[in-house]
């Protein structure tokens, strides 16, 4: 059995704050571990010799079906989830460069898609949104 990113060694994921230009955001309900239920930005694993921006708009297109164009760095997330046994370092962007209308292309990882004003967000929130949302507050 090979080693597994965020289980037996620490992983890097990334995240990516897609915002409308009314300032609304765009969050989806988590399926699977870590934090299932919770409600996060799109994101995901970082995967070997990919940079973190690559790996953000990847995510978020396999995850939304939107297009995404430029992104700039808004802030690093750790997050120690000892409920579900994992470590990440999450490295997070912010755009509002994107097209077209978001959808739930992956129904086995994401069961809502929604977008949220950053005062009345749905609860309960994962770390790494909640560290998003607090570095949006101060850009």
């Amino acid at each position: 059995m090979s080693a597994r990113p965020g289980i037996d060694f620490p992983g890097v994921g990334c995240g990516l704050v897609i915002e409308r230009t009314d300032g609304h955001i765009l969050l989806y309900r988590r399926v699977k571990a870590p934090e299932a239920g919770y409600w996060n930005i799109v994101g995901g694993k970082v995967d070997p010799m990919e940079h973190s921006a690559a790996a953000a708009c990847r995510e978020a297109e396999e995850e939304t079906g939107l297009s995404i164009g430029s992104v700039e760095f808004l802030c690093l997330s750790e997050q120690i989830i000892e409920a579900d046994g994992q470590h990440w370092l999450s490295v997070i962007y912010r755009t509002r460069d994107f097209t077209g209308t978001p959808r739930l292309t992956e129904p086995d990882k994401l069961s809502e898609l929604g977008w949220f004003s950053p005062d009345t967000l749905p609860e309960p929130l994962s770390r790494f949104t909640r560290d998003a949302v607090a570095h949006l507050a101060k850009v």
